[in-house]
């Protein structure tokens, strides 16, 4: 999505100059993000429930973690592109930089040899996880595809802590019958990461941008493109 320019063909205009001022906050997020997937998968205590998935899939596929991650992020952004929900640069953001990543902190770091290595890893895991969510969410430039996929489902009908039951149970209960690794480190993995992202909203959050920025579609209607305005649907607040 190009950034908008002025009426007079100049420089960009002042919002777009307060969007381009989010984006090494939006990278950074997403990139701490994908390292606290990675040391999880490295403390090998077990992981949260997309983790779970991810390592399912690529124990019976030739694809790394951090791929499978990319691939199913495309995914849920092409269903929700379907079912015409809000589609940020942040949303698109999140589904290429996590995956990768994780598979560069994969390819980087050995796991430990020692049980407390693999303990430490697993404990500092959600909390880098929480940071790179509130760098990210706070910027406010679209959720990332699973949030996309929850608010979507509330949007129809499903009460919201059904729809995120459901986009965690589903990809955790696949991914463990596949060998996803699940322990104790799930079970903190829950306890700790909603707390946690909240706490590190609260430190990075900027003012919310207009909506032509967090809606793609906003945004081709915009330039000329012909979108019914009662499909529109705007976006509600980040979700952690």
């Amino acid at each position: 999505m190009s950034l908008p320019h002025s009426a007079g063909g100049g420089a960009p205009s002042a919002t777009a100059r307060q969007v381009a001022c989010r984006l090494p906050q939006l990278l950074a997020g997403l990139w701490i993000f994908g390292m606290g997937l990675g040391f999880v998968v490295l403390g090998g205590q077990g992981q949260g429930p997309w983790v779970v998935w991810d390592e399912g899939v690529s124990l019976h596929t030739p694809l790394t973690i951090g791929t499978v991650a990319i691939l199913t992020g495309l995914a849920l952004v092409a269903g929700l592109i379907c079912a015409r929900e809000p589609i940020g640069f942040g949303t698109l953001m999140n589904a290429m930089v996590v995956g990768l990543s994780t598979d560069v902190t994969l390819a980087l770091f050995d796991q430990p040899a020692s049980v407390y290595g693999q303990v430490a890893l697993t404990l500092i895991s959600p909390w880098l996880v929480a940071l790179g969510s509130g760098l990210y969410l706070g910027v406010r430039l679209g959720p990332g595809p699973r949030d996309g996929v929850m608010t979507a489902l509330h949007r129809r009908g499903v009460p919201i802590w059904l729809a995120r039951f459901i986009i965690e149970a589903v990809p955790f209960t696949i991914g463990a019958i596949l060998g996803g690794t699940v322990g104790w480190g799930t079970v903190y993995w829950l306890l700790v990461i909603g707390p946690a992202v909240n706490l590190g909203m609260k430190f990075f959050a900027w003012p919310m941008v207009p909506s032509r920025w967090i809606d793609m579609f906003n945004a081709l209607d915009a330039r000329g493109h012909t979108v019914s305005r009662t499909n529109r649907r705007r976006p509600g607040p980040p979700s952690p």
